[in-house]
């Protein structure tokens, strides 16, 4: 049985090669780019926090969020907003505006998420 691949001549493994490096790169660069946070698009929650969060990506009560400086977003959860909210007030701390599907939080249910 004669192998395929060896029986190319050089050209036509280069090519080969080359094909994998480009799909490779492709791939990777597609895999890595826009974060959520940078994304086209509005994320069902949005927050804002009092101060820049301390890691870029974590899950708080079953809700991945993605954060940028003192911006962090996330996809829609089950759990009612306030608990959201507060999930994301016991890992990063103070928040200082919470958004619901381009909503803002009321005043007083801020309140409750940041005490």
């Amino acid at each position: 049985m004669i192998d395929s691949f060896s029986a190319l001549p050089r050209t036509g493994k280069f090519a080969v090669l080359a094909s994998a490096l480009i799909y490779t790169g492709l791939t990777f660069t597609v895999a890595t780019g826009a974060s959520p946070v940078e994304a086209a698009g509005a994320p069902y929650y949005s927050a804002k926090l009092v101060a820049p969060a301390s890691e870029t990506r974590l899950v708080s009560d079953s809700v991945a969020w993605t954060c940028k400086d003192a911006t962090c977003v996330a996809n829609k959860a089950s759990a009612r907003p306030l608990r959201v909210c507060r999930g994301l007030n016991r890992k990063f701390g103070e928040v200082a505006e919470f958004k619901v599907n381009g909503e803002v939080l009321e005043a007083e249910e801020l309140a409750k998420c940041n005490a």
